[in-house]
């Protein structure tokens, strides 16, 4: 039963939002932020548990048009995803009582677009913009709400609320700040999938499902390879502007493992041997930011 469970939920591609989740972490650590456990663990379980929700319901979607095989009877596995979702719900409406508003809206947008990612008559794994959704919201939303939850109340924004008049802040420098840390899980989350749907592009194509290959054709190899460059440059200028440790520049090493695996890649574009290149690279670059941040603690 667990084993189908795991299966059904692809629990071994939750590496995105648990890495993502670790760099954040070690980031928090390395600024000597203090952290919040609870507010962060419960954070950790929502997110956790909607990841596999929005799995789920992808997999539960997909055997309707492609004769995909369920671990389930449609039932059972229907009935899985109103629990998986369900409680995620409730940790997350328990966070946003537990912060503020913020988090409230900011989770809301999250399970939104998780659900609509598969479901509904234009879902958007079915549209050319999966890459930019899910790099936005692995990359960008999960960094966003735990720096949040864990920084001083005002450190990213400020508001007031009142039935005469609604007023909003933003912080400049720690906005940037979170963008410029946010390219390297963005574009390596953003990869898996151009990956992903570059080797589907000629099935893809047969159920009508038009990505983001389907549009820019050979340009998608390009971006491909970029995007992975460019979350080198993103730690050049962190370190640049003092945002993390020149130890930090240990990480640009990965690249000459990086590079071979996007030369693999661009040799040949099958799902069953190349993809995994796509996740090579994901737990190379993540792994390796989030082990330097950490040993830079210890000189910092």
């Amino acid at each position: 039963m667990l084993k189908r469970l795991l299966n059904y939920t692809e629990i071994k591609t939750k590496i995105t939002s648990t890495f993502t989740f670790a760099l954040t972490i070690a980031f928090l650590l390395y600024q000597r932020q203090t952290i919040n456990w609870k507010l962060t663990m419960i954070f950790f379980a929502a997110m956790f548990l909607f990841d596999l929700t929005t799995t789920a319901i992808n997999n539960y979607i997909d055997s309707k048009t492609n004769d995909q095989l369920l671990q389930f009877k449609r039932k059972t596995a229907l009935n899985i995803i109103y629990c998986l979702f369900g409680i995620s719900t409730i940790l997350g409406l328990y966070l946003a009582y537990l912060s503020d508003i913020v988090v409230l809206m900011a989770g809301g947008v999250c399970f939104a677009c998780g659900v609509i990612y598969t479901y509904g008559p234009l879902p958007i794994s079915r549209q050319p913009l999966g890459e930019v959704f899910s790099g936005f919201f692995y990359g960008l939303m999960i960094p966003f709400i735990l720096m949040y939850i864990n920084m001083p109340k005002g450190f990213f924004l400020t508001y007031h609320l009142s039935l005469e008049s609604i007023s909003l802040e933003f912080k400049v420098i720690p906005f940037l700040t979170l963008i410029l840390f946010s390219i390297t899980p963005f574009c390596t989350t953003a990869n898996i999938m151009l990956a992903n749907n570059i080797c589907d592009l000629e099935s893809d194509i047969a159920v009508k499902r038009h990505t983001l290959p389907y549009y820019i054709g050979k340009k998608a190899l390009s971006l491909f390879a970029g995007l992975y460059y460019l979350t080198y440059v993103a730690t050049i200028i962190m370190v640049i502007f003092k945002i993390l440790s020149p130890i930090c520049l240990l990480s640009l090493l990965s690249i000459f493992i990086v590079h071979k695996n996007i030369r693999t890649f661009f040799a040949k574009q099958e799902k069953a041997v190349t993809f995994i290149c796509s996740i090579k690279n994901f737990v190379i670059i993540m792994g390796t930011n989030t082990v330097v941040i950490l040993f830079s603690i210890l000189f910092s």
